[in-house]
């Protein structure tokens, strides 16, 4: 019956999605609801690989010392991450033997940590063998010490994995909008007026005798202003277009799929009539 470390049977449990990582910093307190101390270590049986034993540093309450505490004597509370240790006491603690390394853990050392709690055990009205033989001893022979099943109360999470969908913005280019100047030619037509003097000469039919003093006037001229139309050609700057440049929103969905994985409980009722609410 060798017990050996938790990580030495089961190298890869951290890779496998249990609670068995969260279980070793779960802190450990007494009925009364004084911190014993914390989970340092799980040893499981070689053979079997079934949890023997949690290895409990008691910190400041025993200073300096570890302690094998039997895994049915342990109430797990995973919501909480706490360990109750039923019936254990600070009496108790000194009386265990200091827990070093592996080396020393035979049957004796067991016996010696056994005895120390059996007493517990039976006064919480478990049945407790009479007499235990070294040849055949085996664990199943104690339940109320380690069969984790016996326990009045425990918790097994079931996991189930979910989608999680979240949104990243990212820029995913940029448009810029400017101006420049084209040179091209322009014609127009604009119709001037321009006046000239159009002199017409005739000789009268019929004309009236005038005397000579009236008619003869030395330096008598007829004036007449002449003017033209000149084109008046500039440039002006007006507003052609006007472009407005906004952003607007279109919305889509994106479809995604995968795998996903869900624990589902496995009742082994042996026999036995068991209500699951």
């Amino acid at each position: 019956m060798a017990l050996v470390k938790l990580e030495d049977f089961y190298p890869d449990y951290r890779e496998d999605g249990s609670d068995i990582d969260d279980i070793k910093s779960f802190d450990v307190y007494a009925q009364t609801n004084e911190k014993v101390g914390s989970v340092h270590d799980i040893l499981v049986d070689e053979q079997t690989g079934k949890f023997r034993y949690f290895v409990v540093d008691t910190g400041f309450w025993v200073f300096g010392k570890k302690v094998l505490l039997p895994v049915g004597l342990a109430d797990i509370r995973y919501t909480d991450k706490r360990i109750y240790a039923k019936g254990l006491t600070k009496e108790q603690v000194e009386n265990l033997p200091d827990f070093d390394s592996l080396e020393r853990v035979d049957y004796d050392y067991e016996e010696q940590v056994r005895g120390v709690y059996r007493g517990s055990v039976a006064t919480s009205g478990m049945t407790q063998p009479a007499a235990y033989d070294r040849s055949s001893y085996n664990y199943e022979q104690e339940p109320s010490l380690y069969d984790i099943n016996r326990q009045d109360s425990q918790t097994l999470k079931l996991y189930e994995e979910r989608l999680i969908a979240n949104k990243q913005r990212r820029k995913t280019g940029e448009v810029t909008v400017g101006k420049h100047v084209e040179t091209d030619t322009a014609r127009v037509s604009v119709p001037v007026e321009k006046e000239r003097v159009v002199i017409e000469r005739t000789n009268p039919t019929n004309a009236t005798p005038t005397s000579p003093d009236q008619a003869f006037r030395e330096g008598e001229a007829a004036r007449m202003e002449i003017y033209e139309e000149t084109p008046d050609i500039h440039k002006e700057a007006v507003v052609r277009e006007e472009v407005r440049v906004k952003k607007v929103v279109e919305h889509d969905t994106v479809q995604a799929q995968e795998n996903i994985r869900r624990e589902e409980l496995d009742i082994d009722t042996q026999g036995r009539p068991i209500v699951d609410k």
